[in-house]
């Protein structure tokens, strides 16, 4: 069970996605920031008279709970579509580039194993299932 969980941890595709996690929590944070500082005092300085509110409206007048933060809508908006266009033209774009070149022939895929490589890993699969269960056949006595 432990060497299944080693096998799939160590498998290219969950580290690159790990990291791939760890980058966009990074990147979000940044464009967050980004929206946040800049963006969002531009979208303020359209609508609202009082400088604490900015662009959006009370629904009744005298409660400041019932305040609709539109800038905060539209910065969100500005914020995933931010982080959307970095994904695809960073991630995206370039991979779907190679995999045209690969078709093309431009470009090689990813090395294969050779037929022997082959032959050999499944030479030592057939060991590894056989091994356990058959005992080795007892010497005959030589009298």
């Amino acid at each position: 069970m432990l060497k299944g969980f080693k096998d799939f941890l160590m498998r290219g595709n969950v580290i690159e996605l790990s990291v791939a996690v760890i980058i966009g929590a990074a990147f979000t944070s940044v464009v967050t920031s980004f929206t946040d500082g800049i963006m969002k005092p531009l979208i303020n300085s359209v609508g609202g008279t009082k400088m604490a509110e900015g662009l959006g409206f009370r629904i009744v007048g005298s409660k400041e709970s019932t305040y609709v933060d539109v800038a905060s809508i539209i910065n969100a908006a500005i914020n995933f579509l931010l982080v959307a266009a970095v994904v695809y033209f960073v991630i995206v774009m370039p991979i779907k580039k190679i995999q045209d070149r690969r078709k093309r022939g431009e470009e090689p895929g990813p090395a294969r194993p050779t037929d022997i490589e082959l032959l050999i890993e499944i030479r030592d699969l057939l060991r590894q299932q056989t091994a356990p269960s058959a005992a080795p056949a007892p010497k005959p006595d030589a009298r």
